[in-house]
């Protein structure tokens, strides 16, 4: 579009040359009538990306788990790591960009975070001896658990299950930081069920993602409330708050 600049959601928006703060520019034709030019914000539907995301955390999760656990073999860790970055790694990446393209901020940045930290733990088993313990990753855990807390709060004005998710998953993060900086076993073996529940909750997250997506209803509930579940509601009402959103407002 001639003069436009990228909008949110993949689209454009029109630079008008007179622009007021209704959205409507007026100026005079060369027969001297008078026009009225509109700007126009063109969306770009997409595929959601989360159940994408979910079934690949809840993967990447069981291995962990397992992991902890023992069920894997602690000389197979490096094969943990393996998978970590080739398979979990580049899916979840996949799904924060589609989460930032449909313009839902809050589940990119957390899809980000843990694509970011699928890649660092997965490069982390690989590299590093068996049962090795790591005073390094511990604070990293524990700072990356404090970053998932505060999400998971911000979540639960609309998603509560993503709050349940992911404060499992702090849960986790904080039980296994404790036992790199020298505690015992038990700690670990506690942060593995934790990880099994989070592969339960992700498989259970992505079916109902994906339902919801197919039939445009909730099918399995997520128990959306406030403005996630005014998403499936009018589309006047989205389109009511778009003026204001990232890539349409001048600054971020």
């Amino acid at each position: 579009m001639p003069g436009g600049r990228i909008g949110s959601g993949g689209g454009s928006v029109a630079s008008a040359p007179w622009a007021d703060p209704s959205g409507e520019a007026e100026g005079v034709s060369g027969d001297g009538n008078r026009q009225v030019d509109h700007t126009r914000i063109v969306l770009r539907p997409i595929g959601s990306g989360l159940p994408l995301g979910f079934f690949a955390f809840g993967i990447g999760m069981l291995l962990l788990a397992g992991l902890a656990i023992g069920w894997i073999p602690l000389d197979e860790e490096k094969h943990v790591g393996q998978f970590l970055f080739t398979f979990v790694f580049p899916l979840e990446l996949l799904a924060t960009v589609l989460a930032f393209l449909a313009r839902d901020t809050l589940s990119g940045t957390t899809l980000g975070l843990f694509a970011a930290s699928w890649v660092s733990l997965g490069w982390a088993d690989y590299t590093a001896a068996p049962a090795a313990k790591s005073t390094t990753e511990a604070i990293y855990l524990f700072g990356f658990a404090t970053a998932v807390l505060l999400i998971a709060l911000l979540a639960t004005a609309g998603k509560p299950f993503f709050t349940l998710l992911l404060g499992i998953a702090c849960a986790r993060m904080v039980l296994f930081g404790y036992y790199e900086i020298g505690g015992s076993h038990a700690w670990s073996t506690a942060s593995g069920w934790c990880g099994i529940a989070l592969a339960a909750l992700s498989m259970y997250g992505g079916t109902a993602l994906a339902l919801e997506d197919a039939r445009r209803r909730d099918v399995l509930p997520l128990f959306r409330r406030g403005p996630a579940n005014a998403a499936f509601g009018s589309y006047s009402e989205q389109l009511a708050r778009l003026e204001s959103e990232p890539g349409v407002r001048q600054q971020l």
